[in-house]
């Protein structure tokens, strides 16, 4: 995704991750959905669950798929992100969201955790999500649009 596709939209886990990670082949690509599609009119998003993923996956060692990131490091970067992206609530509209959707779209396990992301968009009436992960999200694809962040 070169070029924002909505005038609102979340920001999933991989892309804060691909941003803070100069080794990931897509770093240059976050970076620019960070600091360079605000200036054209796109508003962009996070949730509790993103920032989790995210602390979990940064502090993980490196050998069992995390970036072996210092825990101050990224709590650093989650307050850095924090500046740059708008938090969304999660609150018991989010939670019966939620379960709406779990009671309609087949999903288990740590799908779950997109399933959240998914319904706290749905709440706060933000229809967009960019990821890596598209396959990860296309069971929503009647609720929400899923971007690719690579072209």
């Amino acid at each position: 995704m070169a070029t924002p596709v909505a005038d609102r939209a979340v920001l999933d886990t991989n892309v804060l991750l691909a941003a803070t990670d100069q080794a990931r082949q897509e770093h240059e690509q976050a970076v620019a959905a960070i600091n360079v599609w605000p200036a054209s009119g796109l508003v962009l998003y996070t949730n509790g669950q993103i920032l989790r993923e995210y602390l979990a996956v940064a502090t993980r060692p490196v050998d069992q798929n995390g970036l072996g990131m210092p825990r101050p490091d990224a709590v650093a970067n989650v307050r850095a992100l924090r500046a740059r992206l708008n938090l969304l609530a999660e609150d018991i509209k989010v939670s019966d969201r939620l379960l709406e959707l779990l009671e309609t779209v087949e999903c288990t396990g740590k799908q779950v955790h997109d399933a959240n992301v998914v319904a706290t968009m749905l709440v706060h009436g933000i229809d967009t999500v960019v990821t890596m992960n598209v396959d990860d999200f296309a069971r929503f694809g009647d609720h929400v649009q899923v971007a690719d962040l690579r072209p």
